[in-house]
């Protein structure tokens, strides 16, 4: 702990004042210890599906695996919102992230062996899946409270080149699985749980949106504050326009799962091969991430920013698997540097526009629609894959996203510019 003090007096040590703003202790512990965190659970479930894929020698029950894992992700985000625009985020997070190094450490025991039972797993990823989807509205409900006024574009280039980050595991993810079991797996994930939990902890804002610890808080109230945050988004079209339009795009991307086991099935690719092709759509994000950190796009041009990525990234990925891998790496380097720029304008705009009292019940509805769209995408898209070739499935769901952007984003362009075209 005395290393990340140190660690935040330096970054605050500096002169310019936007630095001063953003990076102040609170916002740097939260960006460690979700490094960290992110970095432990994409290794563990990079290294679960490889297991389910293996043993079960099936696309289909390897989609549906997936599709389990995100079904908890349908309900309870949009529970959980009421409780977390309630009762503390910080103390959610790190709770769930105490749990999830406790869980993992005993899988480690547990699975170690090599044992392997479909249904098992199954159940685990329910679990899991839980526990992820609460800990995305929390985070994503807190973010912005340790962000000050005027950086929210900033704040959230850099949270754009976290996730990214995860990607650089997959093949730490693979040799580890493949040389040493996925006992060893799930040993440094706990580890890495356990440390962004202690980091988490130390992480002091004052969260304005606590109810009094008096108040009585039930049913009668849970329903309440459900149906004020419903009466709030049912009011803004705009956001209405663009939680229905990410719906559809969910729907369409969940077809990218497939990728893996076109990989695995194709002469002179492989699962390798697979993580250097992610890798470049890594170093897309991250670079495009820089460049939103510096670049501050013309807040009037924000909107038809995000529409020209929206369009382009559709056509991007319809076409990479028909391509060598020199060419796939370019096009997934150019969709991962286009895709930062549309989720850093989406993100920071409708999270400084929404009031804070009303933000975790307007994120856990759009994690349940985004959800729900990845999970039916997933399966339609896995059932598909056992009768059709997997790029035809892959080129007919971006063509429904494509179709999304139009007649969505572009026909609800007077509710959505007031939200996208604002300067934060």
């Amino acid at each position: 702990m005395r290393m990340l003090q140190m660690l935040t007096r330096c970054m605050n040590r500096g002169k310019v004042s936007d630095m001063n703003k953003l990076w102040t202790r609170d916002f740097t512990i939260l960006t460690l210890g979700s490094v960290v965190s992110i970095l432990g659970n994409t290794l563990a479930g990079f290294a679960i599906n490889l297991v389910v894929l293996d043993y079960s020698s099936s696309v289909f029950l390897f989609i549906l695996f997936m599709v389990v894992f995100n079904l908890p992700k349908i309900l309870v985000p949009i529970l959980a919102g009421p409780l977390l625009d309630s009762f503390s985020r910080r103390k959610t997070i790190y709770t769930l992230d105490f749990i999830s190094a406790t869980l993992y450490f005993s899988l480690s025991f547990i699975v170690g062996g090599g044992y392997f039972n479909y249904f098992v797993y199954l159940l685990l990823s329910i679990v899991f899946g839980t526990i992820d989807s609460i800990y995305q509205v929390a985070y994503e409900s807190l973010y912005p409270i340790l962000v000050a006024e005027g950086n929210f574009r900033k704040a959230y280039s850099v949270s754009s080149m976290i996730m990214p980050l995860s990607a650089v595991m997959m093949p730490l993810a693979t040799f580890l699985y493949e040389s040493y079991g996925i006992g060893r797996v799930f040993t440094f994930s706990s580890a890495a749980f356990f440390v962004a939990a202690c980091f988490e902890t130390q992480i002091r804002a004052k969260e304005t949106h606590l109810r009094d610890k008096a108040e009585r808080y039930g049913l009668r109230e849970f329903k309440a504050s459900f149906l004020e945050g419903a009466a709030y988004i049912k009011g803004e079209k705009g956001l209405l326009v663009i939680t229905s339009y990410f719906f559809i795009s969910a729907f369409a991307g969940s077809s990218g799962t497939l990728a893996l086991p076109f990989f695995k099935d194709t002469p002179n690719l492989g699962v390798m091969m697979f993580s250097y092709i992610v890798g470049f759509s890594v170093l897309g994000r991250l670079v495009g991430g820089a460049v939103q950190y510096k670049l501050d796009y013309p807040t009037d041009k924000k909107y038809f920013i995000a529409m020209f990525v929206y369009i382009t990234i559709s056509f991007l990925d319809m076409g990479y698997l028909f391509t060598p891998p020199i060419v796939m790496a370019i096009m997934c380097f150019t969709a991962g540097l286009l895709g930062v720029t549309s989720y850093n304008i989406r993100i920071s705009t409708t999270q400084s526009y929404i009031p804070d009292t009303k933000r975790a019940r307007f994120n856990g509805t759009f994690q349940m629609f985004m959800n729900a769209g990845a999970i039916s995408g997933q399966l339609i898209a896995g059932a598909l894959a056992d009768y059709i070739p997997i790029r035809s499935v892959i080129v007919s769901f971006n063509a429904i996203a494509l179709l999304g952007a139009i007649g969505i984003m572009w026909r609800g362009r007077r509710h959505v510019k007031p939200i996208y075209n604002r300067k934060v």
